[in-house]
């Protein structure tokens, strides 16, 4: 979507995270409640998607391998070692389940979200062949591939359009939206760009701009068309969608009329059935950019779908901006609360999808001030809570925002070494580096135990060893409203319980005593000078600044 409606959703998020107002997915990975729990849900998911680690990363400017200083697939081929070298006793990548690719097809912009055909791969980053080896490498590593699906609308180049633009009896014409008025229909997020767009004597709607016309899914050429593309690219060997501008397919008017309408949950519901019905454990998540209620409501019915039977996993940007403002604030009880939000607004079986930013928002480490120590927490926290995690590349290095006002300063190369071209090429980078880049890159990082990106191997390493912080439900210990520097909870999956505690000051802080009948521990993850102390019923725990320690409890 263009910069301008960025900036107001953000906006927008931010202030429903601080007066209260928003929400956040489901924490507990399956099952409402409240503080307590409610125990495991009547369905619960058993795909790879529930609890998965995946990554976020921008082909263009991941790894180039051709000195062009733009990305393309076989760079991103040569750095899946990075992410996951398919050995689970090795400790020096990632270990990520998953990469999601933003658009790799065919577009005339650099970021891909305008397309112009939707079978063939944009040849800045390769052929059709790149795409089928990158596939097969990641399978081989046990990494499954996420393709960007931008579903609302199309470039204006496409030539679907052009023939849609063409006459008033082309066969396409019922593609779009077309009007002999400009029926001055007002932007859902409250925006003053214009929608209806002048072509060839008549109108047609736009509801970002005139580059992206939207397609009409009440065209059932359309709808059938969408399905078929999802199924080509199954057979490509995708394993799952990112689904853009999800709130936006069906208009029935302007304003509020044109997000959210029953007919855009309708198409979902047919058009998740008929990928599930190609592969059972797709992964689908959905950019539903909203507050906690209008989320909820993309999931569909959990009653006989595992996940839902609309779009089963979705996008928690109100849990978002509390994480990065909870860190901020020293402020434990602003999360908790969120997460109990969580838990009474989310149906059973409802499977969150928590991160700290993506490639629409100002990077984490810039929102952090570039405070260490917040990094840590920030990460600590994401890989904690329940649901399935998503990562945007270069956050785990720290990465700042690049300068510039535009997007692209959000998605600038990859830092993977201190030298003038960051290892990113061998020739000019399409876009300069973050600032920080000398210190903040893989290569320094990797040499260092303490670093941020130690600090997300370690913890992704323990997510995977335990059951219980991959897909368990969630039991809030620290209190929803008061003060508290800690933050604290259980995570719990049949006979496994995970204790969790986070300090978000920067001094050394106590939490408990904790009423846990378990009697011994073994910790999973903790900070140096992190203790678990006393026995069954009461429980103590010491951190450090910034700390956090994971145990399993016995």
């Amino acid at each position: 979507m263009p910069v301008s409606l960025r900036s107001l959703l953000a906006a927008l998020t931010l202030c429903l995270a601080a007066c209260g107002g928003g929400g956040t997915t489901h924490p507990d990975g399956g099952g409402g409640g409240t503080d307590g729990g409610s125990g495991p849900p009547p369905n619960p998911r058993t795909d790879w998607t529930n609890g998965a680690v995946v990554y976020e990363l921008f082909v263009r400017s991941f790894q180039d391998s051709d000195g062009d200083g733009k990305g393309d697939l076989k760079g991103l081929i040569s750095r899946l070692d990075y992410l996951n070298d398919g050995d689970p006793n090795t400790t020096t990548d990632l270990g990520v389940d998953a990469i999601w690719l933003m658009p790799v097809f065919k577009s005339p912009s650099y970021h891909g979200y305008d397309i112009t055909d939707y079978e063939s791969i944009n040849p800045d980053y390769g052929t059709d062949a790149d795409f089928q080896q990158l596939v097969s490498e990641a399978h081989k590593r046990g990494i499954k591939v996420i393709v960007d699906f931008v579903m609302n609308h199309t470039s204006s180049q496409h030539p679907w359009f052009l023939d849609s633009a063409s006459s008033t009896t082309a066969a396409k014409r019922s593609w779009y939206l077309w009007s002999q008025t400009d029926l001055g229909w007002r932007q859902p997020w409250g925006g003053t760009g214009t929608t209806w767009h002048l072509r060839n004597g008549a109108y047609y709607y736009g509801v970002f701009w005139d580059g992206m016309p939207d397609l009409n899914y009440r065209s059932a050429e359309v709808r059938a068309e969408m399905k078929r593309l999802a199924a080509l690219w199954l057979s490509r060997g995708v394993d799952g969608f990112r689904l853009d501008a999800a709130r936006y397919l069906v208009e029935d008017g302007g304003g509020d009329q044109a997000q959210d309408r029953p007919d855009t949950h309708a198409y979902w519901k047919e058009w998740a059935a008929s990928v599930r019905a190609l592969k059972p454990d797709v992964l689908i998540v959905g950019e539903v950019w909203a507050d906690t209620t209008t989320i909820g409501g993309y999931y569909g019915s959990t009653a006989t779908v595992p996940g839902g039977d609309e779009l089963p996993l979705n996008f928690d940007f109100p849990l978002a901006s509390t994480l990065i403002s909870g860190v901020n604030a020293s402020d434990g009880t602003r999360i908790a609360a969120q997460l109990k939000v969580e838990q009474a607004s989310y149906a059973p079986g409802a499977t969150a999808a928590p991160f700290l930013s993506n490639h629409d928002m100002t990077r984490v480490a810039s929102q952090l001030t570039a405070n260490p120590g917040r990094e840590k927490n920030a990460a600590a926290l994401l890989l904690t809570v329940p649901g399935t995690a998503f990562i945007y590349y270069g956050e785990e290095v720290g990465a700042l925002q690049s300068t510039g006002s535009g997007d692209e300063a959000k998605r600038a190369p990859m830092a993977w070494n201190s030298t003038a071209t960051g290892g990113f090429t061998t020739g000019s980078p399409w876009y300069a580096f973050a600032s920080n880049r000398d210190t903040n890159n893989v290569a320094t990082q990797s040499q260092d135990p303490n670093s941020l990106l130690s600090r997300y191997r370690k913890l992704i390493h323990a997510r995977k060893a335990s059951g219980a912080l991959t897909k368990g439900g969630l039991q809030l210990l620290t209190p929803t409203s008061g003060a508290s520097e800690t933050l604290a909870f259980l995570r719990v999956d049949g006979d496994e319980t995970v204790l969790v505690v986070h300090n978000l000051s920067d001094s050394y802080a106590n939490a408990g005593p904790f009423s846990l009948s378990q009697s011994s521990n073994e910790a999973l993850f903790q900070d140096d000078g992190a203790a678990l102390t006393g026995g069954a019923g009461a429980w103590r725990v010491s951190l450090p600044g910034r700390g956090t320690g994971i145990w399993r409890m016995k």
